[in-house]
């Protein structure tokens, strides 16, 4: 497959994604191509970071995760609300 034919079919099965499948794919696409690593690398990582990683993922699998909005609001509550009242 040349290069053109790649970006043929790597359109095609992007135009096919629906919703959470397109953003999934976006992120993956756009992390891969910012990346200056393999992001099957781990070289990098400690053993720790490994499996905290391993962890994130599964507890994702089992319904545990949240959304970033929750985990976001839940922290401005939580560091900001202090911050303004002790100036």
């Amino acid at each position: 497959m040349n290069s053109a034919e790649i970006k043929i079919d790597l359109f095609r099965k992007l135009d096919s994604l629906k919703g959470k499948s397109l953003k999934e794919a976006y992120g993956i696409l756009v992390n891969y191509i910012n990346s200056n690593s393999n992001p099957n690398d781990w070289d990098g990582l400690s053993e720790e970071q490994i499996e905290g990683i391993k962890l994130g993922l599964s507890q994702l699998e089992n319904g545990e995760g949240r959304e970033h909005k929750n985990v976001i609001s839940d922290l401005r509550k939580k560091y900001l609300n202090g911050f303004k009242k002790a100036h």
